[in-house]
This record gives C-alpha cells, structure tokens and sequence, in this order.
C-alpha cells in the first residue's frame, strides 16, 4: 500500500537578477528574472512502514520536496497523494496525519518545560487527556527522557532536545514521520540511541520514516531505501543494500607513522595525501577487505595513530551522478 505518490512533479521559482555596474537602476525601476527548477518532473512512491533516506547534496531539491509533501509549499505542476490527500488543498487534514522533525524548525518552545510543550501540542492537535497521558508515557519510557521534560528546552543538551523533539513530533501517532538531518551534531553514542529509537518506532508502531541525511551511517544504519536527488532529478532509487555493494565500497584511512614511511604500491589502496609522517588513503573494499588493508599498513611501520572513515555522502552522490549520465 502506498502512502506517498508522487507523479510528473514539477517545482519553479522566479528569482531576481541583479545587475551591475551603469545598469543598476534597473534593479528599480524594470527588474529582470530568472526562472529556477527546484523539482524536475520526478516520480516516486514510499509503501506504508517503509524507511525511506532520500538525499541529495545542497541545492539538489530535497527540502522544496519535503515542503511539497507536508503541504508548506505548492507544486507547480504535477500529481501528488499523501496518505490519500492532496497536500495543497488538504494541508489541515494531513498534519493530524503526519510528524516532523527539521533541524531549522523546532516543535518546542525554547524557554519552556518539554513537557508544557507537549502538553500544548495536546491541545492543538485536539487529543483527549486520558489518551495524551498514556501516549506521553509510552513515549517518555521509550526515548527515555524522563528525568529531564521539566528543565527548560534552553538548557538541554543537543542530543536531549532531540529526543524531546521526536516526542513532540509523535505525540498524535503520526503514519509519517519526516525527518531532516537528525542525527547532525550530535556524538557517536547519541547519533547511535537516536538511529535505534527511530528503528524500534517503525518496528513497533508501523511509523513510515522519510528521512533526508549528510551522514551515511544514517543512511545505512536507518534505511532500507535510497532515492537520490540531484538538480531536481531522481538520479537513482534503488535498496541501500544494493547501494552499499555499488557505491559504498570506498572507505577514507588516515594513518600517522612514527616516522617517514614509503608506503609500497599495494592493489586496492591508493594515496591521496603525505605530508610528514601523516598519510591519507582511499581504500577500495571490492579489491581488498579493510583487516587486511590494515595488516599491510601496520606492517609497513610503527603507527602513532590511525582513523578510518567512510567517504564524505557528497562525493558518493556525485560518483552516482556522474555514472548515471
């Protein structure tokens, strides 16, 4: 069963020029434009229950869909069906519906209580206080944020006032949760708690998750999907298990030595930066698997210390643009 339809969907914006130099009372008096695609005729369907990571880098069109999809912004053309609703006509009736936790907009206010948010949140979304009671303690125990729903929003840590703010975005059962960058500044351990509460609330409650992400263990860790988004364009709409094998098979090792070391040409690890006794590598895990990539490193000389990291999402993105042409 779908609960996200998207057909032929197109988004444009009209933006000003601005001219210079001796034509610049232009910009008063006869102002030009420009016309930008945001959306390019996309189509794509998220079935119910699905965890879903669509990504893209900056300017790709992720948030201008989002928009679309929760009803903050309209299509220019094109079908869209949200939980069987037309997001633009039927905006108040989708948000009883769906959730939502963006990183530039916060459910809660900044000098209150989390739980007088939650509380106000009870109230606009017109639930009764017998079901509200039992619904925040489920959610309280499940994001473990009891001890700290009466301290002021202000003095919270990150990763607590995000635990609040998926609270405060599932207090009305949403069967869509849309979630943009939610794990973003936070330490591993929290990144790590967060990605199991959002797992354990789809396992649970059934909750379709639509996330957007700069960081790939989000993605791996999360999703079961990938759609990515380039220049308003779907460029590639396939599992993240097949993704992984494909494009994820590159990891980023810096090594310091304790000494100037020659590392000698070893198949399936290339050189991309030296200087003093601090080496970087790419190491491709197709060619070689990453133990015994590190057997050879460490044998090559005495190691002060050493990280390895998966490659940055905006070159993994662009490696897929570039095949997909």
């Amino acid at each position: 069963m779908n609960v996200i339809k998207a057909t032929k969907l197109n988004k444009t914006f009209k933006t000003r020029t601005k001219n210079e130099g001796k034509n610049k009372f232009l910009n008063f008096i006869k102002p030009s434009y420009k016309k930008v695609v945001a959306v390019n005729n996309i189509n794509f369907e998220v079935e119910k229950g699905e965890l879903l990571a669509f990504i893209g880098p900056n300017g790709a069109g992720k948030s201008t869909t989002i928009k679309i999809l929760t009803g903050i912004m309209y299509p220019t053309s094109g079908n869209i069906s949200v939980l069987g609703l037309n997001p633009a006509s039927e905006r108040k009736k989708l948000s009883y519906r769906i959730g939502s936790v963006f990183g530039q907009k916060s459910l809660l206010w900044f000098h209150l209580p989390a739980i007088d948010s939650f509380k106000l949140l009870c109230a606009i979304y017109e639930i009764d206080s017998s079901v509200f009671n039992k619904r925040i303690d489920e959610l309280i125990e499940i994001f473990e944020i009891r001890e700290y729903i009466y301290t002021p929003v202000r003095k919270l840590s990150l990763g607590e006032r995000i635990r609040c703010e998926l609270c405060a975005s599932l207090i009305h059962k949403p069967e869509i949760l849309f979630l943009d960058e939610p794990t973003i500044g936070l330490d591993i351990v929290v990144k790590h708690r967060i990605r199991e509460l959002i797992i354990r609330l789809n396992k649970e409650e059934k909750t379709t998750v639509f996330l957007t992400s700069h960081d790939v263990d989000d993605i791996e860790k999360i999703c079961k999907r990938t759609i990515v988004i380039n220049h308003g364009n779907i460029v590639l709409d396939e599992s993240v298990k097949k993704m992984k094998y494909q494009y994820l098979n590159k990891k980023i090792v810096n090594i310091r030595y304790n000494e100037r070391i020659n590392i000698p040409c070893i198949e399936g690890i290339a050189k991309i930066k030296e200087k003093d006794y601090s080496i970087k590598l790419e190491v491709d895990t197709d060619k070689i698997a990453v133990n015994k990539a590190m057997e050879k490193l460490l044998s090559c000389g005495d190691i002060a210390d050493i990280t390895i990291e998966e490659k940055p999402l905006e070159d993994i993105i662009k490696a897929i643009y570039t095949m997909k042409k």
